[in-house]
């Protein structure tokens, strides 16, 4: 039967990042990708100008609306956006039993820009993180969460090690946000085993989605009964791909070539 994975994020007009990178990640896998809006933004290649938050009630209801009729054999979390849906998401994921689930915390941007307040921050933490299957924390989010500083390989692994300890069952602590020979190197802790994922680098600056399609791309995996670790070792070589043919739209930063297979030459 086919597999169906389920979304909980934001929309990106611009059809880069958010459920727009979730869905066509879900379709390259041959999962059926289903999705509950949490916020509307205004954004292109730019950047963002406008963020419209749906209400926690609107957002359950989505949640409850596919999970009750269709099922879900995989799941993430993006942007959240608040305290008021954060705290309703945790609760009907618990509730639903919506598990294996990828938590993207989606806190701080790549770039150290902080994404959500501080008391959104807290309940994510203590509600959400705990029930994750895989925690995929950026750089800066990783250094939030820890209370550590990451500059290097050491750093990293000692931050999952932390991160752990706050209840999921897996932490990926994402190197896209390092420099120099760590850029794109990923540090993988389940409680027993601490590895390093490392796949080339890809020289481009069209990187606009990539946190959200390397989430996706490890659910859609967990949803056709990859181990978690299978599942971030073949959700980055998706991503690596994708970045291969990184697409020069708009004025600013192009999204990742989520459908790479369908386009012609296929040599990088």
């Amino acid at each position: 039967m086919t597999k169906k994975a389920l979304t909980i994020a934001g929309s990106d007009s611009g059809g880069g990042a958010g459920i727009q990178a979730d869905l066509r990640t879900f379709s390259f896998h041959c999962v059926h990708g289903m999705s509950a809006v949490t916020c509307v933004t205004a954004q292109n290649t730019q950047g963002v100008s406008r963020v419209d938050g749906l209400s926690p009630e609107a957002v359950v209801a989505q949640v409850r609306a596919v999970v009750t009729d269709i099922g879900v054999d995989g799941a993430k979390t993006g942007m959240l956006l608040n305290e008021g849906i954060i705290e309703v998401v945790a609760e009907v994921v618990q509730e639903l039993g919506i598990y294996p689930l990828v938590v993207d915390p989606v806190m701080v941007s790549r770039t150290g820009s902080q994404l959500i307040d501080e008391r959104a921050i807290a309940t994510l933490t203590s509600c959400l993180l705990p029930q994750a299957t895989i925690l995929t924390p950026n750089r800066y989010e990783a250094q939030l969460l820890s209370g550590l500083e990451l500059n290097n390989l050491a750093d990293m692994q000692q931050a999952a090690q932390k991160i752990y300890q706050l209840g999921s069952k897996a932490v990926l602590v994402k190197g896209g946000g390092m420099t120099g020979a760590l850029k794109g190197v990923d540090v993988w802790f389940d409680g027993d085993n601490l590895t390093v994922f490392k796949t080339e680098t890809v020289d481009t600056p069209h990187t606009h989605g990539t946190g959200c399609t390397l989430s996706a791309a490890i659910a859609a995996q967990l949803a056709l009964g990859a181990s978690p670790s299978d599942a971030v070792e073949q959700a980055k070589n998706y991503v690596t791909q994708a970045l291969h043919y990184a697409i020069p739209l708009g004025q600013g930063t192009g999204p990742v070539g989520h459908f790479f297979p369908l386009l012609p030459d296929l040599t990088p």
